[in-house]
């Protein structure tokens, strides 16, 4: 089965959840847009071009990045980008002020994911969904809960929180072994516009730092248990985790990478979690650590004109117990018809086939 990663960026601009339908398609909304262009793409031109994408990319199983807050709403728009039929669920996400302010703020991009059911590919029940908000939920409930963690010098706990909850999921397909699936977006690291230069530090530093605290946690109390569980199922973490391999400037300055705190320690190899997307690389790019192939995004250089960063931040993560289970990812740059994906959304998918285990296989 086809599993697909995909920030598809703003999707909840395009839904009138009060009037249960898309926006017209006259209304601009956010999305990509040539630098010449004062205002966003339409409605009609966003669900134009995610409609083609949807279609070359071809998935079984979707994992939707910035999607909209609401499952109807997410319903709402697979049946204006697809006629396949699909069954869907958006992880909501409400989240506390502060550690001593009770006023909850709702995140507008959520997690979901969307599993197309008219191919046979998954069981009659195609999967149980875990409200990660709800205590009922066990153990992925308790660890995303807001946190203390002390990640600097100064021996003092801070305060962090998941402005997106982690989504979890079940999956159960027609062959092979049920998989777990845990959908992340989480915190950007990114300082996209010019500051005085201590001030950029002081971002730069305080964003590495939320990332990194998010990552270590949910490594810490929930991967780290659960892989270490014989009886649990076999594992895959995908979305937008806004980092890549190595250390960038700031991360020197912490001694940590997120998304390889994220994927787990050299002393426990058996709880660390493989990348598709370095399984892809050629041995020579292996060798180097040259991601350039496999890069994930672009954006604009805040200061220099037609100048644009290009980093790997998006990812499919899984459990090595079973073997080959996963194939390397791909990064398509432009559907079948020529379309560039980065006219679509300022995230291309990862792509990868999954091959369900028998479990303990």
């Amino acid at each position: 089965m086809k599993l697909v990663v995909w920030n598809m960026e703003w999707l909840n601009d395009l839904v009138d959840s009060e009037a249960g339908a898309l926006k017209p398609d006259d209304r601009n909304v956010r999305g990509p847009r040539a630098p010449w262009k004062k205002e966003g793409p339409t409605v009609a031109e966003r669900v134009a071009l995610l409609r083609e994408g949807l279609a070359d990319l071809d998935p079984d199983i979707l994992i939707v990045v910035e999607g909209p807050d609401r499952t109807t709403d997410l319903e709402i728009l697979m049946a204006s980008l697809s006629d396949a039929d699909w069954a869907v669920y958006v992880q909501r996400s409400r989240y506390p002020s502060g550690p001593d302010n009770p006023r909850q703020n709702t995140s507008t991009q959520c997690v979901g994911v969307a599993l197309r059911t008219d191919r046979g590919v998954f069981a009659d029940t195609p999967m149980t969904i875990s409200d990660v908000e709800d205590p009922a939920a066990g153990l992925i409930h308790t660890a995303t809960e807001p946190f203390f963690l002390d990640l600097g010098a100064d021996k003092v706990p801070e305060w962090f929180r998941y402005e997106r909850r982690p989504l979890w999921v079940t999956i159960h397909p027609s062959d092979g072994s049920d998989f777990n699936v845990m959908g992340l977006h989480l915190k950007s690291k990114g300082v996209f516009a010019a500051y005085e230069w201590s001030r950029w530090w002081q971002m730069a530093d305080a964003n590495r730092m939320r990332l990194l605290a998010q990552c270590r946690h949910i490594r810490e109390a929930f991967l780290d248990p659960y892989l270490a569980d014989p009886a649990s199922l076999p594992l895959i973490v995908a979305g937008d985790i806004n980092d890549g391999p190595g250390f960038d400037t700031s991360e020197m300055r912490l001694n940590a990478s997120g998304v390889e705190t994220l994927m787990g320690s050299v002393w426990k190899p058996d709880l660390s979690l493989g990348n598709a997307l370095f399984d892809a690389l050629n041995e020579r790019d292996r060798a180097r650590l040259d991601f350039s192939d496999v890069t994930t995004t672009r954006f604009a250089d805040p200061i220099f004109n037609d100048t644009y960063h290009r980093v790997m931040i998006d990812h499919v993560l899984y459990s090595r117990r079973s073997a080959n289970w996963v194939a390397p990812a791909e990064v398509p740059r432009e559907t079948a018809d020529g379309t560039a994906y980065w006219k679509i959304s300022d995230h291309f998918p990862v792509v990868a086939e999954i091959t369900p285990p028998a479990f303990g296989a």
